[in-house]
């Protein structure tokens, strides 16, 4: 375990040190922010039954900014090792493929986590200026990053496998970008059909439905079962990295 924390702390200290850490927190705090003002303005012109945790998180222009985050935090990973010629120096050392997987996606996960703590952040700021004025539902916030931080396992892992299939960053972060859109698309298209067709239906499409997952958590409903289906498809991402990984390793 000694050799995983150093290298996950490695990981850590390679991305913090960069110019790129402080750019991708600089752009999700404004896109945050804008989120917030927009949900801000939706509720001052009309009354509405969702909260701002909701038209903050629930809204095209949260996901237009979410797809992302995720090529930026995973496209050099693997690739970056790769291009400057490291990958091979780097299993000379007595390190074991799971132990690199795994220290590199958790690094990109850690990092993932705190680029949501000044949203987080905003909310208590807002509640603070408005004196509570403005209902925020603890269970829907804390919902909400429940959410997040779900989703973005899967995400990341998906990030992870694209950087270790190429050497080249900028392949890696459009394979990410293209296959997160994608999931999230099916799934919207799948619960589109599927509320046409029978309400069983609409049950089971739910369950691979991103946004539907979304409105079910910042409504402050905690739903396990895209928990698990978020949780399976990251490790089933991750075994899928190790193997490539492993392919590299042996092949060079």
């Amino acid at each position: 375990m000694r050799i995983f924390w150093v290298l996950l702390k490695k990981e850590l200290r390679a991305f913090f040190v960069s110019p790129m850490a402080y750019i991708v927190l600089a752009l999700i705090m404004v896109l945050n922010g804008f989120c917030l003002r927009a949900a801000l303005s939706l509720l001052e012109s009309a009354p509405s039954e969702g909260s701002i945790v909701t038209w903050t998180f629930d809204a095209i222009w949260f996901w237009l900014s979410y797809f992302f985050v995720f090529p930026l935090l995973t496209m050099r990973l693997f690739s970056e090792e790769k291009k400057m010629g490291t990958f091979e120096t780097l299993f000379t050392a007595p390190v074991r493929a799971w132990q690199v997987v795994w220290a590199k996606y958790l690094a990109a996960v850690v990092i993932y986590c705190v680029l949501w703590v000044p949203s987080y952040l905003n909310f208590e700021l807002l509640d603070w200026i408005t004196v509570g004025q403005i209902e925020m539902p603890p269970g829907a916030i804390k919902g909400s990053y429940l959410i997040l931080f779900a989703m973005g396992l899967f995400n990341l892992a998906m990030g992870c496998l694209a950087s270790a299939l190429t050497s080249n960053q900028i392949i890696a972060a459009v394979m990410s970008f293209t296959a997160s859109l994608l999931h999230f698309l099916v799934g919207l298209f799948i619960s589109v059909i599927g509320r046409q067709v029978n309400e069983t239906f609409v049950d089971i499409t739910n369950y691979f439905a991103s946004r539907e997952h979304i409105r079910t958590f910042t409504s402050g409903l905690i739903d396990t079962r895209p928990l698990v289906y978020y949780s399976s498809l990251a490790l089933l991402f991750l075994a899928l990295t190790h193997q490539v990984v492993e392919f590299r390793r042996w092949r060079s």
